[in-house]
């Protein structure tokens, strides 16, 4: 059975549960606000989806889990510190000669700052993480068994939490936040070539002093990256991502409001916690029901930030393109798409990730259904993200190609291709 052919007038009970998902999203934002990861409003969150979820499901955890919330995103100041005070030993040796060459401290704190770029931003890794203070976060799981033997699970997810405000998608949007991220970066890879060449004294001490001079033009850069994210600010985060969130609700109050139980799928929502965070909550999920995950098999769909139309995409690589997702997950939604009269695109995630990568990491086949305009949006991770700047239009197709998802799924199974 289609999606479409589950109920008699599938597409007035689907802008039903569209309009059911914007107005508790609308709610959340009101009643709750920001919620940062480990906050106390990020848990009222989770007690308010969990109450939703027990409408419609058999079963609702909330299960908690530990991280240092401040840690993933808090490179961009350290960082910006490590390049000044490299900067700062590089010039050393010009002013006082004790027989020491500084230059090669500042290769050493140039060096970590670009390994804490690549274990913390683009690899997700817990590396610092034990240095900042830890907090409490949650994951909320609602759980529709299946009717008879259980031998197929799939999960939606989104996550409830919302992230810091970006100082420059703020200001100017993409070009101002690629402008400020590229200086930085560039700035960070010269100081620390430019101070290799001078601790080694690979040329004559005037084209040292050049070197040195130039690294002046880095300190703009590695200020402006001290102010990439305001960490005063926590974003109301309606379409990133209480509309996934709410969605993978939704999609069990459309089963149990029109008596729909599979026989032999398991339906799971998932509300994740810290997703801004690193990726935290789905990671502890996944670590923590493994067992139970590679037991049957298991797809994982993320749903993520519903709000541009014309960018409804599913992401088949991740993790700034370095995780690829599952092929036969990525061709289910493919066909999904195809049924809601939509070719949706192929896409990955260039700069970043979502909770899909760290499932598909850790074994579970997984992808993400998104509709984020790339480049990013001027509302990306700002103040904008608000319930009064969602689409409606946008909402109700990923939703609809996410139930449909279900639907070959729950018939079909896992395969390479689809009829």
């Amino acid at each position: 059975m289609k999606a479409n052919e589950s109920v008699t007038n599938y597409a007035s009970s689907l802008r039903m549960y569209t309009n059911y998902t914007v107005r508790e999203i609308k709610k959340i934002c009101k009643n709750i606000g920001p919620r940062l990861a480990g906050s106390q409003q990020e848990h009222e969150a989770h007690k308010y989806i969990a109450e939703e979820m027990k409408t419609c499901c058999d079963k609702v955890d909330i299960e908690e889990f530990q991280l240092a919330p401040e840690a993933f995103m808090s490179w961009v100041r350290i960082d910006g510190i490590l390049v000044l005070f490299s900067i700062l030993f590089a010039w050393i040796n010009k002013f006082v000669d004790i027989g020491f060459n500084f230059a090669w401290i500042s290769v050493a704190f140039t060096g970590l700052a670009l390994i804490f770029v690549f274990c913390e931003f683009l690899m997700y890794w817990e590396f610092y993480d034990f240095l900042f203070p830890k907090a409490t976060s949650h994951n909320t799981i609602g759980v529709r068994k299946a009717g008879g033997e259980t031998k197929q699970r799939i999960i939606f997810s989104g996550h409830v939490d919302s992230s810091h405000q970006w100082t420059y998608t703020r200001l100017g949007g993409s070009p101002l936040l690629f402008a400020v991220g590229g200086y930085g970066v560039v700035s960070m890879l010269y100081v620390f070539v430019s101070s290799i060449l001078i601790s080694a004294n690979v040329f004559a001490p005037e084209v040292a002093d050049v070197l040195r001079y130039i690294q002046l033009a880095c300190i703009p850069g590695a200020i402006a990256v001290m102010f990439f994210v305001n960490f005063n600010i926590t974003v109301e985060g309606a379409n990133d991502n209480l509309t996934g969130t709410m969605a993978s609700v939704a999609i069990m109050k459309y089963l149990e409001d029109n008596n729909i139980r599979f026989e032999n799928t398991e339906v799971v929502a998932m509300g994740a916690g810290s997703e801004e965070s690193g990726l935290r909550g789905s990671r502890a999920y996944v670590k923590r029901h493994m067992d139970e995950l590679k037991e049957i098999p298991t797809v994982f769909i993320g749903l993520e930030t519903f709000r541009d139309y014309d960018s409804i995409a599913i992401y088949e690589r991740d993790m700034t393109g370095t995780v690829k997702m599952d092929s036969r997950v990525c061709s289910l939604m493919k066909k999904a798409g195809e049924e809601a009269g939509l070719d949706v695109p192929y896409s990955s995630v260039y700069v970043g990730a979502s909770d899909a990568a760290a499932v598909q990491k850790l074994g579970v086949p997984a992808v993400t259904l998104a509709a984020m305009d790339p480049g990013p949006p001027r509302y990306y991770h700002t103040i904008g993200d608000t319930a009064d700047n969602m689409d409606l239009k946008t909402v109700e197709k990923c939703l609809d190609i996410a139930l449909r998802t279900l639907f070959i799924y729950d018939e079909q199974g896992l395969q390479d291709s689809y009829k």
